[in-house]
């Protein structure tokens, strides 16, 4: 089991590079890109990928027998509303108190660790270990691949940081994360709940994320007045 094989590597590489490109981790790597120095990004996105994968091929599949893989995306989705929601919050003040008390890595790290959690590239990764048996080389592939796909999104977010302004680019990032997490949300409330349920699921929490984003920039607006 715990031999190496060029095969899985390969394998695991080619399908979560795939997997990865345009998923919400690769803008998740973009955003944070924008806001925290990119190489501790890279470094947190690897630490969490290393932690998220090895939990997935060593006991994957007991976690997802005990809690529903469908219950853990579904909160992975509602906390990315809520990262969409932080995002608006932050003021620049704001973002050099919260990096020197908890550390750009370990916000990056447990966002990412989070967001993996039901993602199409953890189920990938699992499904090529039960495959090959060979979970070693699979994590090794899939570390690499998530690597060269969120290291790309990375590239991406810089550029960005250096042609759009700042503003634009805070609502931007917050778009994206309550995007994504209305996204997930979707994909897996209709199974129990049926498209009519869930459609106003979905509208509770729209109104829910901009009642939220509404508060908290006239709050903003009543400090700096």
């Amino acid at each position: 089991m715990f031999e190496l094989s060029l095969a899985a590597f390969t394998a695991a590489v080619i399908l979560v590079v795939l997997a990865e490109m345009g998923d919400k981790t690769q803008f998740v790597a973009m955003t944070f890109a924008v806001k925290y120095n990119p190489l501790k990004v890279l470094f947190a996105i690897f630490l969490a990928i290393v932690s998220n994968f090895t939990i997935v091929i060593v006991i994957g599949q007991v976690l997802t027998e005990v809690v529903p893989i469908d219950a853990i995306s579904l909160a992975a989705s509602i906390s990315f509303i809520g990262f969409g929601i932080w995002t608006v919050r932050e003021e620049k003040g704001e973002e050099k108190i919260k990096e020197s008390r908890f550390g750009a890595v370990a916000t990056v790290f447990l966002t990412f660790f989070i967001a993996e959690f039901g993602d199409k590239t953890q189920l990938a990764t699992l499904s090529l270990a039960v495959q090959y048996q060979s979970p070693i080389s699979v994590l090794v592939g899939a570390t690499v691949a998530m690597l060269v796909a969120d290291g790309l999104g990375i590239v991406i977010g810089v550029v960005f940081c250096r042609r759009i302004p700042q503003r634009a680019l805070k609502w931007l990032s917050a778009s994206i994360f309550i995007l994504f997490g209305l996204i997930g949300v979707y994909e897996v409330l209709p199974t129990y709940l049926g498209l009519m349920y869930t459609s106003v699921a979905l509208a509770t929490l729209v109104a829910i994320a901009a009642l939220a984003i509404y508060a908290l920039t006239r709050k903003k607006k009543k400090f700096s007045s």
